[in-house]
């Protein structure tokens, strides 16, 4: 381990403030699962569009050991046609009525629309992810900082609609901690609490399969930022790219992401199969693989001995 990755990780956050509640890291990544919502998402498009499926499948990811649930009603896949505000909601709130009083975990919206996150929260959501960080809608900023949830800032480079055209960096690794590190500062000057944001370096959004694997091989030095890190990476088409068939099953090579994810302390991953995940971290633990980096164990003081997130209310 470099002395440059100990640096960044003598900063790394150990909770998260969410709507009603703190989300506290242990030594392994919290497992975010992906419920989409949509008939058009890159990996699971269409098969969870009925609300009843859908909240089927949160409760699923739940009952495989999820930590937190993300939903998401507009499909982000390189060149998807964005939708209306009224469309996605249509999409989201009937699941969220489905799941109120069912579900202990707390529960992400996957958006871009100020509308979408209002109602979402008021729903019962915690957490605004936003992929495009809070530029796509101008009223996002004033919804985020109103709502007072957990906010997920991501990099994107352009659109769903044109990242993937030509992506271009002077160096991925220092431009994207830039950018997140200006978002963050933005968002508290908007009036949001530097404790509520998490921030994503976009794996995938306006990327190729070189930038992935450099943000990647670094991601722990993110924590220098001082918030909590989310990597999404689940089924993405660099993992195909590096095992040279675009066809192959990616869930096995997105094992192997998840595991160099959690030696960096990254806090957060997002995927779709929590229960593969989750036995990996399992298996790395037993095997006497330790995560959150330096640290390995927990951090002095800490009487948790849990790998799992642990989610406690606000005082």
């Amino acid at each position: 381990m470099t002395a440059k990755y100990q640096a960044g990780q003598s900063r790394r956050a150990m909770r998260w403030r969410l709507a009603t509640r703190w989300l506290e890291f242990r030594r392994m990544p919290a497992v975010m699962g992906i419920v989409n919502v949509t008939p058009d998402s890159f990996s699971d498009g269409g098969r969870f569009l009925d609300p009843g499926r859908a909240a089927d499948q949160v409760l699923a990811l739940v009952e495989q050991g999820a930590d937190l649930v993300d939903l998401g009603g507009e499909s982000t896949r390189p060149y998807s046609k964005s939708i209306a505000a009224a469309e996605e909601l249509g999409r989201i709130i009937p699941v969220l009525e489905r799941l109120a009083g069912r579900v202990a975990v707390p529960l992400s919206i996957d958006t871009s629309k100020a509308a979408v996150a209002r109602e979402a929260v008021s729903a019962g959501v915690e957490i605004i992810n936003d992929v495009s960080a809070g530029t796509a809608d101008p009223g996002m900023l004033d919804a985020m900082a109103e709502c007072r949830a957990g906010i997920c800032a991501m990099h994107m480079q352009g659109t769903p609609q044109t990242m993937q055209d030509r992506p271009e960096y002077h160096d991925v690794v220092a431009d994207v901690e830039r950018y997140l590190g200006a978002r963050r500062d933005t968002l508290v000057a908007r009036g949001i609490d530097a404790e509520r944001i998490c921030l994503d370096p976009g794996i995938g959004f306006g990327k190729t399969t070189a930038h992935n694997l450099a943000l990647l091989r670094d991601v722990g030095n993110m924590h220098r930022l001082g918030s909590p890190v989310l990597v999404g990476f689940s089924r993405k088409g660099f993992i195909g790219s590096v095992l040279g068939d675009p066809s192959v099953d990616r869930e096995a090579g997105g094992i192997g992401v998840a595991i160099a994810a959690a030696v960096q302390g990254v806090q957060v991953v997002r995927v779709h199969r929590v229960d593969l995940v989750r036995q990996a971290f399992r298996l790395f633990e037993a095997c006497g693989g330790e995560g959150a980096g330096p640290w390995g164990r927990e951090p002095p003081g800490d009487a948790g001995t849990s790998d799992r997130a642990n989610a406690r209310e606000c005082d």
